[in-house]
């Protein structure tokens, strides 16, 4: 089962092990948004009364498990097909087109998400199966190939 999670094409030993040694024990957490919320990734409305505000993430927590996942965004974004493909995705969509840095954090919960699966299920990783939660007309379709 180890061996798994190392599968992750574009995330190094390195970057993977103070993912790992920051989080602890997987079994601690009951889901992954604890794990996120732990690393500082979690939403947070910056608002007040009437005005409503930009949703930003929160960066309370442990900032060096945050590190270690902006590294892991950002070099499986350079190295990886799927996780390039994304971030593509992310910043061209017709829809609520997200920023460069905006794209990257969500990749990052991305891999926060795919690491506790293979942790707490004992899978391996499929980089098609990470890129079919992505609901696309036909349209889109047709650009991306």
């Amino acid at each position: 089962m180890e061996q798994n999670h190392l599968a992750i094409s574009g995330i190094g030993e390195n970057i993977l092990s103070g993912i790992l040694a920051e989080m602890g024990d997987i079994t601690r957490f009951d889901d992954v948004k604890e794990i996120q919320k732990l690393s500082g990734l979690g939403l947070v409305a910056c608002s007040s009364g009437k005005h409503k505000g930009e949703t930003k993430i929160s960066h309370r927590g442990r900032k060096r498990l945050r590190y270690w996942l902006f590294q892991a965004a950002k070099s499986a974004v350079a190295h990886a097909k799927e996780f390039k493909e994304l971030h593509v995705y992310y910043t061209t969509r017709k829809v609520n087109p997200l920023k460069k840095m905006q794209s990257l954090i969500v990749i990052a919960c991305k891999i926060l998400r795919v690491i506790y699966t293979i942790l707490t299920k004992g899978t391996t990783y499929d980089p098609n199966k990470m890129l079919g939660d992505i609901v696309r007309t036909n349209q889109e379709l047709t650009q991306v190939a």
